[in-house]
């Protein structure tokens, strides 16, 4: 998938629209991560993807301060949200590199993925952003499966839907 600094979802294939589709809708990580209640079971350790979004949006206002797109979602963000307020007070700032997250995904189960962040060049602030699974894991399967479901346009079980 391809995002920007604000976490702005900008494209993504079919298998990142099946890996999302527990979302009501998959426009922001940070609107999803906070706002959307399929979150807290998506994300195994919900904890460690709020504070990533919020230290990823604190980079993005580090980048342009005048953002104001971002600077309405912080408004907005924490507006509706005072774990978001709580963790935005701690001024944290970390951009996408790599590391490895846990999800709980409604139709394939379990997935401990890693991810490689990588800039786009020819678009400054966007980054394309790859998920991948240890080889012949039970983790490579499902993603496997989730393939499989979004391919031949199967129900996979959705928020959106």
């Amino acid at each position: 998938m391809i995002m920007n600094r604000r976490l702005d979802l900008l494209a993504y294939n079919t298998l990142a629209d099946a890996f999302y589709a527990d979302f009501a809708e998959a426009d922001n990580l940070v609107r999803m991560t906070y706002l959307d209640p399929a979150a807290g079971t998506f994300f195994a350790d919900w904890q460690r993807a709020a504070e990533a979004c919020v230290a990823n949006l604190r980079l993005a206002l580090g980048h342009d301060p005048h953002d104001q797109r971002a600077r309405d979602l912080v408004e907005e963000m924490g507006a509706a949200s005072p774990e978001f307020r709580l963790r935005w007070e701690r001024n944290n700032v970390q951009g996408k590199t790599h590391e490895v997250k846990a999800f709980r995904h409604r139709a394939v189960g379990e997935l401990t993925l890693s991810y490689h962040a990588f800039d786009v060049r020819s678009a400054p602030g966007q980054q394309l952003v790859v998920y991948s699974a240890e080889p012949h894991s039970r983790s490579a399967e499902a993603l496997r499966l989730l393939g499989t479901l979004a391919a031949s346009k199967r129900s996979i079980p959705s928020s959106r839907n």
